[in-house]
């Protein structure tokens, strides 16, 4: 079979959405908001198990964002801190860092543990790349905790973070990498972009090849909204960087590509031996839910380029990176999960994988 799965986060129900804001109205307590989150949680898993997924996820229904989740209860923070511009013209805004040293508060691990109570098939969790935490700290130095340290205590909370996701039984960790297109967009010289290529190697560096295998980055060009950040920056000047990261897998959002065959090109000319690219085949931004014969034919195309024994699929992106991203409907979200496993098995069976 060609592998396939999605890429972390499903559209939180109305239910939990009135939870959220229940709770920070003080309508109700952490107890009661934690029990709601489990109750998501499990619906969540048991429709991504109706859809015929292989892999599934806790959906990211507890997570305030894939980028925030770890700051959850940090009380050295301001609220002024790097913005991401949106196509659209909304942006989303990070926390800065007010004093060290720098700890998470909250590790994947617990969301991990939590959607396991209620599936038996391999379960994914997504993390956040450190790169993406390296902008928490401001452009003037703190006092007492220099930029080197941050980076030190930084790579060891995210080691920490992928770590206890594998201990615990994760079928596989995947790091949100969506700045790195992203940095190419801010700084087009590439600097920035090889900035966190480094970082992330370096806490790649700490584990073994047979736990790399078990670790993959995603990287496309911003889903929030059913806008992008850097989808004007050509994903050609991304894979040449991205594919030297030390990880066993990656996912790459194709199916909202003006020119993919490009893409899989480039993909293909930089791609290492025992390393799979999952191909994403569904666009979680496009309302229209894709026909089976549709993720067949993508998958067709990319076995074009990529050895079908190197080759997954996956959605574009997540379908509610950030907890109130109500542009895509569950039903939605679902009914493309169901085209995106019925399509990969039909290449499959296509090519005799």
């Amino acid at each position: 079979m060609i592998p396939t799965e999605l890429i972390g986060s499903i559209p939180r129900s109305p239910a939990l959405q009135a939870a959220a804001a229940d709770f920070q109205a003080g309508r109700i307590n952490d107890s009661e908001l934690a029990s709601r989150r489990n109750e998501a949680v499990r619906e969540t898993v048991e429709a991504l198990e109706a859809t015929g997924s292989p892999v599934v996820t806790d959906g990211e229904q507890a997570k305030p964002s894939f980028l925030t989740y770890p700051l959850q209860g940090l009380s050295d923070l301001a609220l002024d801190g790097a913005v991401i511009p949106f196509a659209d013209g909304h942006t989303r805004q990070l926390p800065r860092l007010l004093s060290g040293p720098f700890r998470y508060k909250i590790h994947a691990e617990e969301y991990l543990r939590a959607a396991k109570q209620h599936t038996t098939l391999p379960v994914k969790q997504a993390v956040v790349a450190p790169s993406a935490l390296s902008l928490l700290y401001p452009s003037e130095a703190i006092a007492d905790y220099p930029r080197e340290q941050f980076l030190d205590d930084l790579v060891s909370e995210a080691e920490t973070d992928i770590r206890g996701c594998l201990d615990a039984g994760a079928h596989v960790v995947q790091l949100d990498f969506e700045e790195g297109r992203l940095a190419l967009r801010i700084d087009p010289s590439g600097q920035l972009l090889r900035t966190f290529i480094d970082l992330n190697n370096k806490v790649l560096s700490r584990f073994t090849d047979a736990e790399r295998t078990r670790i993959g980055v995603y990287s496309g060009p911003g889903a929030d909204h059913d806008s992008t950040h850097s989808l004007d920056v050509d994903y050609a000047e991304l894979l040449p960087h991205l594919l030297q990261l030390g990880a066993g897998n990656f996912y790459l959002a194709l199916a909202g590509e003006p020119d993919p065959d490009r893409v899989l090109r480039v993909a293909a000319d930089h791609l290492r031996p025992g390393v799979r690219v999952f191909v994403g085949v569904t666009d979680p931004i496009d309302p229209r839910v894709e026909t089976a014969e549709e993720v067949r034919d993508r998958v067709l195309r990319a076995a074009g380029h990529i050895p079908v024994d190197q080759l997954g699929t996956c959605d574009d992106a997540g379908y509610a990176p950030f907890a109130d991203d109500a542009s895509t409907s569950r039903d939605v979200a679902f009914a493309k999960i169901r085209a995106r496993v019925a399509g990969t098995a039909l290449a499959a069976e296509q090519l005799g994988a």
